[in-house]
């Protein structure tokens, strides 16, 4: 226990001397500070001058509650502002030095990895914050001798936990940027993909705070908390100085990545026989706790859709069974399946289903993945609430509509969103000795196993079961 707290009190301290080295070097350099705090005295200034013109605006048309709303969302983007113009800073913590070539003294200190990048992340995270709490200061005042405007402690307390939040946010992710890059131009590029996502966070914030759903921006902070810790260990993880040191340039080798992806893709079989066998064995095993993760997920949306019936009830007729049952009695469906639809149609829209749950899981460490996926789910427990409201037996509706493609469909959800989430988590669990896209590569080709020897076969039969089997068991339940 002694031994521990040594440990972190020794981290702590080697965190600090990296820390006070930048931010005094920081404070040196003029071409730094002066944007940052010309702006960042501006731009308040200059939404002070926009919310007393939206407040005259909308007092003189009758609707002051509008102003009264706008007048928050300028306070959260004041504190944004600043963030998003230093975040250079944190994209220069070890690019930048790479191309000032004083990234090697540093790397030779006897700091361990850890003190090293937390000390830079620190560092990185003071002047975006300072500028973005001087920036709230100066518009809370301004606000307050304008117009007479003072935010109640709630809000005020929200939009400074927001604000520190997304700052945490923002810089430890482009620290991990700065850390897998060779040069500053590469990593402002790759800034994208963090300022972008926050930004339409914000617009998401807007929205709630036009609506005055405040307790909405609680779970926002809890959400951007979590965001944070996965940034911040993702770094740890990542962060090799030889790797750091040996590394040139950045270059793409599609031949090198598909030796990688194939080779684990195989991973040694000789036969379809043995690679499907060794799917079976050896992926869908590895992925229980992912399988199981979805599996609570996707029930999650189940019962939320259930609740959402009690909301948003539909009318009767729509959801009666008996009614359904005579609509089925229609000639054009005794035959077993649906006028006009292709069972190829079917596993076309699955398949793509999946390629976009794929492709927004790689980018969002598997969650987009995870809820697009509870989207389907979430309408059939939204219509099974709907059913029992209107007197009928939700488990007959189940299983004269859903369980006969259902049992091969939901599970094919699963396997494929566990595939997916793993794929996604990739960067925060990367083995000893291998980079970040020696692993990404990996997980890519675990994905493409269990989706080609898994997924896809069920997806295959869930749809000609869905077109041609289906239909007749609802036609015999509900018609007959």
């Amino acid at each position: 226990m002694k031994q521990s707290a040594d440990q972190v009190l020794g981290t702590i301290a080697g965190t600090w001397i990296v820390a006070r080295r930048e931010i005094r070097d920081q404070l040196r350099d003029w071409r730094i500070l002066t944007p940052i705090i010309i702006l960042t005295l501006f731009f308040p200034l200059l939404m002070n001058f926009t919310a007393q013109q939206a407040v005259d605006f909308v007092t003189r048309y009758g609707a002051p509650i509008i102003g009264d709303r706008l007048i928050p969302f300028l306070l959260l983007i004041v504190g944004f502002f600043p963030i998003s113009i230093s975040m250079v800073i944190a994209l220069e913590s070890f690019a930048g030095e790479r191309e000032r070539l004083s990234l090697e003294p540093l790397l030779a200190t006897p700091l361990t990895d850890s003190q090293l990048y937390l000390g830079k992340m620190v560092a990185s995270l003071v002047p975006p914050l300072g500028a973005a709490y001087l920036g709230i200061s100066v518009y809370l005042v301004g606000l307050a001798l304008r117009i007479d405007w003072r935010p109640p402690p709630q809000l005020l307390l929200q939009v400074l936990m927001l604000t520190t939040i997304q700052a945490i946010v923002m810089v430890s992710g482009a620290v991990v940027i700065s850390s897998l890059t060779t040069s500053v131009r590469a990593a402002n590029l790759l800034a994208s993909f963090i300022i972008i996502p926050v930004a339409q966070l914000i617009i998401g914030e807007s929205v709630i705070m036009f609506w005055a759903r405040y307790e909405v921006l609680w779970w926002i902070v809890v959400a951007l908390s979590l965001i944070a810790l996965v940034f911040v260990r993702m770094g740890l993880r990542l962060f090799n100085r030889e790797e750091l040191l040996g590394k040139e340039i950045d270059v793409i080798d599609l031949r090198w990545a598909w030796q990688r992806f194939w080779r684990a893709f195989r991973n040694g079989a000789m036969t379809p026989i043995e690679w499907y066998k060794d799917v079976l064995t050896s992926s869908l095993p590895s992925a229980k706790w992912a399988i199981l993760i979805t599996t609570c997920i996707l029930a999650v949306g189940y019962v939320i859709g259930l609740q959402l019936a009690e909301t948003f009830t539909l009318p009767i007729d729509l959801v009666n069974l008996d009614a359904i049952g005579e609509a089925l009695k229609n000639p054009e469906l005794s035959f077993g399946s649906l006028p006009g639809l292709d069972w190829r149609w079917v596993l076309y829209n699955n398949v793509r289903a999946l390629a976009l749950a794929t492709f927004l899981g790689a980018f969002s460490l598997g969650v987009l993945a995870e809820i697009l996926l509870m989207v389907p789910i979430g309408i059939i427990g939204y219509f099974a609430g709907n059913v029992a409201l209107a007197g009928g037996d939700t488990l007959y509706f189940l299983a004269a509509l859903v369980l006969p493609h259902g049992v091969l469909e939901v599970p094919a959800a699963i396997i494929a969103g566990a595939a997916i989430l793993r794929l996604g988590l990739a960067a925060l669990s990367v083995p000893k000795g291998e980079s970040l896209g020696e692993s990404w590569l990996k997980s890519l080709a675990e994905w493409a196993r269990i989706g080609i020897g898994l997924v896809l076969p069920l997806l295959i039969c869930a749809a000609a079961v869905e077109v041609f089997i289906t239909p007749r068991i609802a036609v015999w339940l509900l018609a007959g």
